[in-house]
Formats: structure tokens, sequence, C-alpha cells
């Protein structure tokens, strides 16, 4: 499965998000023109991960989903970002489900496209009207 561009990475987060049980997610993009940098925050309500889940998370080889072998999606995220000489940081806890951060610096040659982000939270929020979805996308 190809991840071109990050609007992919956050359509399968939030399907992970959804599939967790969150009825809130907030999507953050803020991006820093003077420090070439861009953090994708993804924040949700849902039941989080336990420990041992959050310790294989980003092991492509490991995945809670019934039926199927493979969990590539944060796997592939963390690659992107740390392709770009940032890094990703998950957490978990019981003021909300799950925090993924990625920090990407943009003026690296390896720094994946944005892709059509307005075009796919506009999906999320008509495939699931019945979650609260926010999205914030800063420049500074």
């Amino acid at each position: 499965m190809a991840m071109e561009d990050l609007s992919l990475h956050i359509l399968d987060i939030v399907d992970n998000s959804l599939r967790a049980g969150a009825e809130n997610i907030d999507i953050r993009l803020m991006e820093n023109t003077d420090e070439h940098t861009l953090i994708l925050e993804i924040e949700d309500d849902g039941i989080g991960m336990d420990e041992e889940t959050l310790k294989n998370a980003l092991n492509p080889f490991f995945t809670t989903k019934e039926g199927k072998k493979y969990g590539i999606g944060l796997s592939l995220l963390s690659q992107a970002s740390e392709e770009t000489g940032g890094k990703m940081i998950i957490e978990t806890g019981k003021e909300y489900g799950l925090k993924i951060r990625a920090t990407f610096h943009t003026d690296h040659v390896d720094m994946k496209p944005l892709g059509d982000i307005g075009k796919t939270v506009r999906v999320l929020r008509v495939a699931h009207p019945e979650v609260n979805l926010s999205f914030e996308h800063r420049v500074k």
C-alpha cells in the first residue's frame, strides 16, 4: 500500500480512530515556513492503545485488525517523517484516546506533498457525520 501524500496518511489514521470508537477527532497541521517544518497532530477520544499495542505500533508486522496480517499505516507515517529528518510520537492516555504527532522538515528532498487535505476532510465529514471532526491548518 503506497501512501503518496500526507492526506492519505490522515485518512488512514482517522479510519483507525473511528475503529477505536472515537467520537471526537482533532486534526492539526502547523507549518512554519521560516523553519521549514510541518507538524501533523491527530488526537482522538477513542479507546487508545494498551501498553503492548503501543510498544508494537510502529512494527509493520503487528496489527490489531481482525483478518489483517500487516499494520503498516503508522509505520509508514513514521518512516515518512524520519525520511525528512523528523520524528513521530504516539501518546495514549486517560484524558484522550490517542495522540499522534509527526514532525517533517519541508525543505528535505523526501518530503511528501500534502495532497488534497481539504477534500480528505470533506470526505471524512460527509462519510461520518456522527463524529465531531475538527481541522485546523496554520501557516506561520
